[in-house]
């Protein structure tokens, strides 16, 4: 992504964080980045395109990060606590991708359905991990759509707790709580 583009590309996604998609306006974005509609439209046709690159690429550096760090791991809990760090992470690092994900989940419009389809996909990817350590004993007997609903839930805690608690985000400490309590549920006797 060339220089001007990924300018483009992070007003965009601290604006619509900032102020939501509806009240964010190309003539805003191109007045924050400095470049005029011309330049803009070079590189997105519109609004909603620069708002389908946004989600498309965060959720592949999420999905792209998990699966990387979970492919190495034999252990499924160990899977499980890679996620939650990861995602920990995620929350600190871009912070607004997740605000956006988060806001423009609800809804039937084709934003919103997107944003669905893509915090679902990424569920199921987690739902496999879980079944697959049920199965091989690792991770205790239990719904496993619940369970990864559950850990996809450590991204809305984290945020809500970066929120509150912006001068104290600690990712590793944060990690520990969740390891504390949702991790050791998770755990076979």
């Amino acid at each position: 992504m060339n220089k001007t583009k990924r300018k483009i590309f992070e007003t965009s996604m601290k604006l619509f964080a900032e102020k939501g998609y509806d009240a964010t306006s190309i003539e805003e974005i191109t007045a924050t980045v400095g470049v005029a509609k011309g330049t803009l439209y070079y590189h997105f046709s519109s609004k909603e395109e620069i708002f389908n690159f946004l989600i498309e690429e965060g959720m592949k550096l999420l999905q792209n990060s998990i699966e990387i760090k979970t492919a190495k791991l034999e252990n499924y809990i160990d899977k499980i606590k890679a996620i939650i760090l990861i995602e920990i992470k995620i929350v600190n690092k871009y912070e607004n991708l997740i605000k956006i994900l988060l806001s423009q989940f609800y809804g039937k419009e084709a934003r919103n359905q997107k944003c669905q389809k893509h915090i679902y996909e990424y569920i199921d990817a987690i739902e496999e991990i879980v079944k697959e350590g049920i199965k091989n004993g690792q991770i205790k007997k239990g719904n496993a759509k619940t369970i990864a609903s559950e850990i996809y839930g450590v991204i809305c805690s984290s945020l809500v707790y970066k929120l509150r608690n912006e001068d104290s985000f600690e990712v590793m400490k944060i990690y520990k709580e969740f390891e504390n309590t949702l991790i050791e549920g998770l755990k076979t006797k």
